[in-house]
Order: structure tokens, then C-alpha cells, then sequence
């Protein structure tokens, strides 16, 4: 009985705090110049997760961005306005990568393998690459990748992270852990 009333006391306040409300509720009726409004003030920051996910593959990251808003439109009769409109998206999204990134069948890259290009490891020792922190952390191995994105950046936790990606909270922590140790490497100056 609490929740409905808290659920129920709560939707008018989460919605009125909610930019993108209005629009939402006029694209669930059908108006797509709606939609249109909704994708432009949610787009930036829904395409700067994916691209984060997909390690940088600009086209890739367009084309699941775009996926990611086709699923939108098609979902947006189930939004109910219990959380703003850009958590239930950014929730959508990072489904969606999940899903596609599963999809592509991770392949497990070793440490030796990782750093085994002598060209590549001067390039993320250089000072440019210890500037550009997204840009190491697309070179690191999906899973680490995927893991560090999920807890530094997003601020998901071990179990949360466990729930979205079906990975064990005992390996999110791994995964952790190593993409750590490998942007250390990446960032260490050789000893002259």
C-alpha cells in the first residue's frame, strides 16, 4: 500500500523534474515532431555511452545509437514516468550494447597479446595517449573495457553490473581490477 502511494505521490513530482516530460507524452500519442524533440535533447549523452561501450568504433557507435532510438519509439507506450525519461533510455541503451556486444562473441585477449604490438605500446606511452584517457580505454580488452566503463563512468555497481551483463560480481571485479592494471601499463613512462 506504501509503494502506491509513494508511486503515485512520487510520478507527478519525477515527471515536472523531467525536461524531456512533455515531449515524451505527446510522442506516446503518435507525434513524431515529439519524438524528434526527445531525440535531440537525449542523443549526446546516449551516443557518448555507446561509443565509451564499443571501444570507439565510431560507426558502430552510430549505428547502435540509432538502433538504440528505433527501440525508443517502439517502446515508449510501456514508459510510465517513474524515473525521468533519460534513466529509462540510458537503461534501454545500455541493454541494447549488452546485448550487441554479446552477441559479437567476446574473445578473451591474454596480457602478452594485448601489448604484444611494440608500435601500439609506444603510442600509449606517448604523451598524447596519457591526454586522451578514452582513447586508452578503447584499447583495453572488451570485457575490461566494458566493466570499467559500467563502474568508473556510469557508477554501476559489482552487483549491478552483474545483473545487466550476466557476468559474476567475483569476475566484474576481475575484469576490474585488470583494466586498472592494463591502463597503468598503457600510462607507465619507460626508464631511460
Amino acid at each position: 500500500m506504501i509503494a502506491i502511494l509513494a508511486t503515485s505521490f512520487l510520478a507527478p513530482l519525477t515527471e515536472s523534474l523531467d525536461p524531456a516530460a512533455d515531449s515524451v507524452r505527446l510522442a506516446q500519442r503518435g507525434d513524431a515532431r515529439a519524438f524528434e524533440r526527445v531525440y535531440r535533447l537525449s542523443v549526446g549523452p546516449i551516443h557518448a555511452l555507446v561509443l565509451r561501450l564499443v571501444g570507439w568504433d565510431h560507426a558502430r557507435a552510430e549505428d547502435l545509437t540509432q538502433e538504440v532510438f528505433v527501440r525508443a519509439w517502439a517502446r515508449l507506450s510501456g514508459f510510465r514516468f517513474e524515473s525521468k525519461f533519460s534513466t529509462w533510455l540510458h537503461r534501454l541503451a545500455l541493454n541494447h550494447v549488452l546485448s550487441a556486444l554479446r552477441a559479437q562473441q567476446w574473445t578473451t585477449v591474454e596480457l602478452d597479446e594485448t601489448f604484444a604490438d611494440e608500435e601500439a605500446v609506444a603510442h600509449a606511452r606517448s604523451a598524447s595517449a596519457r591526454m586522451d584517457l578514452d582513447r586508452l580505454i578503447s584499447r583495453l580488452p572488451p570485457r575490461a573495457r566494458l566493466v570499467l566503463v559500467l563502474h568508473e563512468i556510469e557508477g554501476m555497481s559489482h552487483p549491478e553490473i552483474s545483473t545487466v551483463t550476466g557476468m559474476a560480481v567475483g569476475s566484474s571485479k576481475a575484469q576490474l581490477h585488470r583494466a586498472r592494471e592494463l591502463l597503468k601499463k598503457m600510462v607507465e613512462v619507460p626508464n631511460a
